[in-house]
């Protein structure tokens, strides 16, 4: 599915549910709660949505496990350095 095709954009969802989280969440947490309000979400629809939000700065993804990750919502003004940029 692609977002356009959603009521709600998937985006936009996802960074609602980080603001009612405090701003971060585990991705498997988050993509449970995605499918309650997408009945016909996949793991490849939130990690397209994901990887867009991170291009366009507005959360961080990182790899807290082999299996696990964490959403992060970035703060205003907070930037993302990647490895070799501080």
């Amino acid at each position: 599915m692609q977002d356009s095709e959603y009521s709600i954009p998937i985006k936009n969802a996802i960074l609602n549910i980080l603001k009612k989280r405090q701003g971060i969440i585990i991705d498997k947490e988050l993509f449970s709660l995605l499918q309650k309000s997408f009945d016909d979400i996949s793991l490849k629809d939130v990690n397209r949505a994901l990887m867009q939000l991170e291009i366009e700065g507005l959360i961080r993804v990182s790899q807290i496990a082999k299996n696990r990750r964490s959403v992060e919502l970035m703060k205003p003004g907070q930037e993302f350095l990647a490895v070799g940029e501080d």
